[in-house]
């Protein structure tokens, strides 16, 4: 498709959202762009648009009500060919998967649905939806009744296995602040499992950080999960919980793993 037809243009304020794909057919690398006041939609080109408080000054109206967003919070810009975010305002912009957006600060935009959020006071947060079509033809040629493509999960033994349900099981438990076990913690857990032979906090340690080390070189490194000069204190801890999201998000460990610790699925 020819980019050059559509022009940047103001959503249909019929648009229900962004989650379940692009309101309209668009060539690769378009951004649409919603809050709670309606959206907007650029073609891939040079391109800024703003986003904030401040009706008639931004494109995207966002937290029109809310003295604590900015009037205008932040930019996407395109460079032609990609999009990023810039914070603008005095308040972070959450974006998932990824550190708090302070202000001053910018991140690309992946192609895909992002949802990102302004959270402000007495727990008031402003979603802002993001979707740009991505370039990957084999993207764009998945319908409802294609088959679902596996996830890559990373290998592991039955004991290792074990060891991260344990370490992993307020995350599993869907906790709201989860944190690792610690080593104690997971050591005392594991005594409990049966037919399992005494752990020691050591043992515990040593299982994990070879899952560690082994993931952080292969094929598809996992970042994060090795000590580095920049993580804050405590470093094990990080390390761990970097380790278990991304085998949560790789599917590797799963809520019925917890069956392996004698507890209801």
């Amino acid at each position: 498709m020819d980019a050059k037809p559509f022009a940047p243009r103001v959503l249909p304020a019929s648009t229900p959202g962004l989650a379940t794909g692009a309101p309209l057919a668009a060539p690769p690398g378009t951004i649409f762009v919603m809050s709670a006041r309606g959206g907007y939609a650029v073609p891939p080109r040079p391109f800024t648009l703003h986003f904030g408080r401040g009706d008639g000054d931004v494109h995207i109206v966002i937290g029109a009500d809310d003295p604590y967003v900015s009037r205008q919070h932040g930019v996407l810009i395109c460079d032609g060919r990609d999009w990023w975010i810039q914070n603008k305002g005095r308040l972070p912009i959450q974006v998932p998967n990824g550190p708090l957006l302070l202000s001053g600060h910018d991140t690309l935009i992946a192609p895909g649905y992002t949802p990102m959020t302004i959270n402000s006071v007495r727990n008031r947060s402003h979603v802002l939806e993001v979707r740009v079509n991505a370039f990957d033809p084999a993207v764009r040629a998945v319908r409802p009744t294609s088959k679902t493509k596996p996830l890559d999960v990373h290998e592991l033994s039955r004991t290792e296995h074990l060891v991260l349900t344990v370490l992993a099981q307020r995350y599993l438990l869907a906790e709201r602040y989860p944190q690792p076990l610690s080593w104690k913690q997971a050591a005392l857990t594991l005594g409990q499992v049966p037919g399992q032979r005494e752990w020691t906090p050591k043992a515990v340690e040593h299982v994990v950080s070879a899952v560690r080390k082994r993931l952080a070189a292969g094929e598809a490194p996992v970042p994060g999960i090795l000590r580095d000069r920049e993580m804050a204190e405590p470093v094990g801890n990080t390390l761990n919980h970097n380790l278990i999201m991304a085998l949560l998000k790789s599917s590797t460990l799963m809520p019925e793993d917890l069956g392996l610790l004698g507890e209801p699925r």
